[in-house]
């Protein structure tokens, strides 16, 4: 039996190996893709450290990585509609038969691995323009920002938005507000490092959370209207707390950031009053990662200032320390097998 190299999970003992296993065979439906690229996300850390859970795993293990990017190597025996050799960007999961949402590299094998499977639902053509580095952090890090920006909270040009946390997800999250024409876009992060790259995606202001002047600054910024939308990427109680303080009349929280911490309202009358708005989000649409694939092919998008370092798949555990120290001020870190 063929082998191959995965960057494998046990969740009940939070251990992370890089381990020969068996390559698998694309069945019906599916193709056989070689990893080019695959993207290390906070997320894969918060997996690693216990504060996610998989839902849906079968096993008590699965290969990491739901942002991946490669060529297709194999065709399950009744896929015609793709051919050897293409290059593709997966889909960041996918919808099961029992209905449930499935998350790549979550509930089942992902693509820190030389290979991975994909169901062609999943599958969607890269351009010869686009590096593979750059394609494989679309699914998540860019599409879940554009989800939660186009589908989610509907911003519309010229509105005022706020961004906190200004990480892999958050800094897409900027670039992203200004191709839609939102304003001013307002970062915060405690962070001095992240306050300057969000004035390089394309911030009209940074702030520190801690600034007493901070309720101040944003309606100065927003001639006295505050927010017509705010975005958690930190997943924090405090932050969502102190977005709330900022909302326009009718503003919306959007709560991208995951955390099990219970979500607080201080002024239930105010919140009604003022009739804001608290929308959770996770991933995006299906038709989000092939839009911002076209973005990209078509010079609207630039995601090469993404790519922060490319490492082998043999030092994953140092990429995901690397990510959690915040060593570098990483924005996204590529995996390569």
């Amino acid at each position: 039996m063929d082998r191959m190299r995965a960057a494998r999970l046990h969740p009940p003992s939070h251990t992370l190996t890089v381990e020969d296993v068996p390559k698998p065979t694309p069945g019906p439906g599916q193709v056989l893709v070689k990893v080019e690229a695959a993207g290390v996300c906070l997320s894969d850390v918060h997996l690693i450290d216990g504060t996610l859970t998989p839902s849906h795993l079968q096993g008590d293990t699965v290969t990491l990585g739901h942002e991946v990017a490669g060529t297709i190597s194999g065709l399950g025996p009744d896929v015609t509609s793709w051919t050897a050799g293409q290059r593709v960007v997966l889909q960041a999961g996918e919808v099961h038969d029992d209905g449930h949402l499935l998350t790549r590299g979550v509930d089942y094998d992902g693509g820190w691995a030389e290979y991975a499977l994909a169901g062609i639902g999943t599958l969607f053509a890269l351009p010869d323009s686009i590096p593979f580095e750059q394609a494989a952090i679309i699914p998540d890090a860019v599409s879940t920002p554009w989800g939660a920006i186009t589908t989610t909270a509907g911003v519309r040009p010229a509105q005022a938005v706020g961004v906190w946390g200004i990480g892999g997800l958050g800094a897409h999250a900027v670039q992203l507000l200004r191709t839609v024409g939102a304003y001013p876009i307002i970062a915060v992060d405690p962070v001095p490092a992240a306050r300057r790259r969000a004035l390089d995606f394309g911030a009209d202001l940074a702030l520190d959370p801690a600034d007493p002047q901070l309720r101040e600054q944003i309606l100065a910024a927003t001639g006295s209207r505050a927010l017509d939308a705010a975005f958690d990427f930190a997943g924090i109680a405090a932050v969502r707390e102190q977005a709330l303080t900022v909302l326009a009349p009718k503003g919306r929280l959007i709560l991208v950031g995951l955390t099990d911490k219970p979500l607080t309202v201080a002024n239930g009358t105010l919140f009604s009053y003022l009739q804001h708005q608290i929308l959770g989000h996770y991933g995006s649409e299906d038709d989000a990662v092939p839009q911002l694939i076209a973005l990209a092919e078509g010079g609207r998008l630039d995601f090469s200032r993404s790519i922060t370092d490319v490492l082998p798949l043999a030092d994953a555990a140092k990429a995901v320390q690397r990510l959690q120290t915040k060593e570098g001020d990483p924005i996204r870190l590529i995996l390569r097998p």
